[in-house]
This record gives C-alpha cells, sequence and structure tokens, in this order.
C-alpha cells in the first residue's frame, strides 16, 4: 500500500512537474488545486504523454494571437515603396530583415520564388536592422523606396555582402548604379519618417516575440527564421486576402 502511495505521489509530483515547464508554474498550482488533478486525469495523461506537446503547441498558438492582436494593424501598414511583389496584391506577407542577416540573404530567393508564383502577392519588408553596421544600409533602402526603387535596391544590397559602419560609400555606390538621387537619400535617410519606421519595426518586433531576423506574419500567424518557401506558401494560402490598410505618412 505504502509502495502504491509513493508511485502515486511521485506521478503526481512529475506530472505537475510537466505542466510546470508548459503552462509555467501558476499554470501547474491552478491544476493542483482545481480538482483536476485527479487520479483519473492524472492517469490519462501518463498513459498518453503525446496530448502535453499538443496542449503546448495550442498555448502557443494562443499566445502568439494574442502578441500579433497587441501589434495590431500596424504590422501590415505599408512604408511608402517598401513592397516586393505586387503593391495591389490581395496575399500579404510581411518579413523584417536585416541586409547582414545571412539567413535573410538566403530567404531572398524564396520570396523571389513566391512572388514569381501568385501574382496576387505582396510582400511588406520592414527593416529591422539588429546587426553592427546594417543600420545605414536600412536607411538607405528607405530612402530608395521614397523614390520607388525599392525592389532593385533590396536584392543590390544583399548582393553588396556584409555592411560594415564604414560601408556609407559602398552604399552609396550601390544606390548610384540604380539611378537613386543621392542628395535627396541622404536627407530622406535622416527623416522623420524614416527615423520613425526603424524604430517601429523594432518595437513591433519585439511585440510579436521575433528576437532576430528573418521573421515573417501573414494573417494571424507568425514564423521565425529561414522556414523555406512551402512553409512561407502555406501560411500565405491559408491566411488568405488580408486589408493592409493605408501606406505610413
Amino acid at each position: 500500500m505504502a509502495s502504491d502511495t509513493s508511485s502515486t505521489s511521485l506521478s503526481s509530483a512529475l506530472l505537475t512537474s510537466l505542466l510546470a515547464l508548459v503552462f509555467g508554474f501558476l499554470g501547474a498550482a491552478v491544476w493542483s488545486f482545481s480538482g483536476l488533478a485527479d487520479n483519473r486525469t492524472r492517469a490519462y495523461l501518463i498513459d498518453n504523454p503525446d496530448v502535453l506537446p499538443l496542449m503546448a503547441e495550442k498555448l502557443q498558438e494562443q499566445e502568439q494571437s494574442a502578441r500579433l492582436a497587441e501589434a495590431g494593424e500596424d504590422v501590415f501598414r505599408v512604408f511608402p515603396g517598401a513592397v516586393l511583389g505586387n503593391p495591389q496584391g490581395t496575399k500579404t506577407l510581411v518579413e523584417f530583415t536585416d541586409y547582414n542577416c545571412p539567413y535573410c540573404e538566403k530567404s531572398l530567393k524564396d520570396v523571389e520564388s513566391l512572388i514569381a508564383a501568385d501574382p496576387q502577392l505582396k510582400v511588406i519588408v520592414r527593416e529591422w536592422p539588429i546587426f553592427d553596421g546594417s543600420e545605414v544600409a536600412s536607411r538607405m533602402a528607405l530612402a530608395a523606396a521614397l523614390q520607388g526603387k525599392y525592389s532593385e535596391f533590396h536584392k543590390k544590397l544583399f548582393e553588396l555582402g556584409p555592411v560594415t559602419p564604414e560601408s556609407i560609400e559602398a552604399v552609396e555606390q550601390a544606390a548610384r548604379t540604380i539611378g537613386i538621387d543621392m542628395e535627396r537619400a541622404r536627407r530622406d535617410m535622416v527623416s522623420d519618417s524614416v527615423n520613425v519606421e526603424i524604430a517601429r519595426n523594432g518595437a513591433l518586433a519585439r511585440t510579436i516575440g521575433f528576437s532576430g531576423t528573418p521573421a515573417w506574419v501573414t494573417g494571424d500567424k507568425a514564423l521565425a527564421g529561414a522556414v523555406g518557401f512551402e512553409t512561407l506558401k502555406e501560411a500565405v494560402e491559408t491566411a488568405g486576402p488580408i486589408a493592409t490598410g493605408e501606406e505610413q505618412s
């Protein structure tokens, strides 16, 4: 009898520990004191441990939806010109990117393939310079967007290779090759609209829970990392049409 009691106590302790890992210690305490942690429920979960990952996945989806709701419509609001694909497209993918991120460079081919496969796809790019030296590139890219040359320059910057704080001349040379008005671009790079955009993108990324680039949003789904063409395609198709609002001013 003592052995059975000890075994039950151990099972209960293990289950509560698992729940603490999945839901946090507050959730585990609620479980223990709510009456849900009876022997039958414990036995079922112990016999069916695959339920716990499903519970964790569901909780993660709920938290993700809550974070996206907190971020609001700003996630889908376009900085003037900072769009790839069809600016009037009915399907929307948001990408948070950094020009010094090798996985962002790798994902560029996936984005180009998505655009080629779907003429209704709009890719809203959120410049999020988190690597050392990236900010000058992001600022010039947004300046290029204001001149209607974002798509060309976005690709050109990845071709340029790693950008350092001293790379301003190389960035400007890349801009000249696609016909950017450099006098205007230098003004726009330090303008209030560009300052606000970069700050906003960082705040949105943190609100959603992203910790690095590339990162993606479509519909009520957020994805982190170089997830690949098929995963992005499925996410966009599942999300369907998204109202993206007006361009930011």
